[in-house]
């Protein structure tokens, strides 16, 4: 869809072009959502794909994905795969939720060739899997604030509702941090939709760390991502507990699935998720 209210587009070579971000104006990454409904407010875009940002770098402390890193490049970032100036490594079982992650988007591969990891996040919607997918490692992003500096934002508390979270105004992610912790840890994967090719009603995603500690989180199903911590991979008597204890209107509704359904279903999810990190080897 043209933006016929776009009268700029500020190619950014450095951080100082940032400074344009701000009332009216849009950061541009992929921009298949940007491009897909009119933003008749929006009179300049700003494009970060100018700045350069390698996809994927791995450091002591983990891995660093750019909030430009596409769908694509994050879905190939599998173990033991060399991508860019990342080599991840076979010991990283964490990763594999990369994939799983993109493959639970309602998105064709022209998109995931587009579409940003970054983008993702930053729109905030329940179905945000790439969203859920970092959250579950224990991501963190790394946000350049308008006036200078860096703030980093714990990934789980990034989101407050569908399509809100803590961004300030002119400001930009910068990229996400997955821990190495979070990278030797074991993964579990389960979703559900109505249909087939669906919207996904429910995504629940494990993580089993060395030390025995698990989180469980729940994305698409309900309104935020809801992340479950346990100092052991929990009983389906502690998980029962744990998801009594979300708030009855945390659970998403919209055609995808009502709530009482989502409650249901993330329920039964959950209990696999769990039961497989029991049985995972360390």
């Amino acid at each position: 869809m043209d933006l016929d209210t776009v009268s700029e587009v500020v190619l950014a070579r450095e951080r100082a072009d940032l400074a344009q971000v701000g009332a009216g104006s849009a950061v541009l990454a992929g921009g298949t959502f940007l491009f897909s409904e009119p933003h008749d407010h929006l009179d300049r875009l700003v494009d970060i794909t100018t700045l350069g940002w390698a996809p994927l770098t791995a450091t002591a402390q983990g891995l660093e994905i750019a909030a430009t890193c596409t769908l694509a490049e994050f879905a190939g970032a599998r173990v033991g795969r060399e991508l860019g100036s990342a080599v991840l490594r076979k010991e990283w079982p964490g990763t594999a939720l990369f994939a799983q992650a993109c493959r639970a988007l309602l998105a064709s591969h022209k998109i995931w060739r587009t579409a940003t990891v970054g983008g993702n996040v930053c729109l905030s919607l329940p179905a945000g899997a790439v969203l859920g997918a970092l959250v579950a490692l224990d991501a963190t992003a790394v946000v350049w604030p308008r006036g200078g500096g860096e703030r980093r934002i714990v990934l789980r508390d990034f989101v407050t509702g569908p399509g809100d979270n803590v961004l300030a105004a002119g400001a930009v992610v910068r990229s996400f941090v997955v821990p190495m912790a979070s990278l030797v840890a074991q993964t579990s994967f389960r979703k559900i939709a109505l249909a087939p090719l669906g919207r996904s009603g429910a995504v629940v995603m494990g993580r089993r760390e060395a030390d025995g500690r698990c989180a469980i989180t729940i994305t698409a199903s309900t309104v935020r991502p809801i992340v479950l911590d346990f100092d052991f991979p929990p009983s389906d008597s502690d998980l029962n507990d744990a998801l009594a204890d979300i708030d009855a209107d945390v659970w998403f509704d919209d055609p995808h699935g009502a709530p009482d359904w989502r409650e249901h279903v993330t329920g039964l999810l959950a209990a696999e998720v769990a039961a497989e990190l029991r049985g995972a080897r360390l």
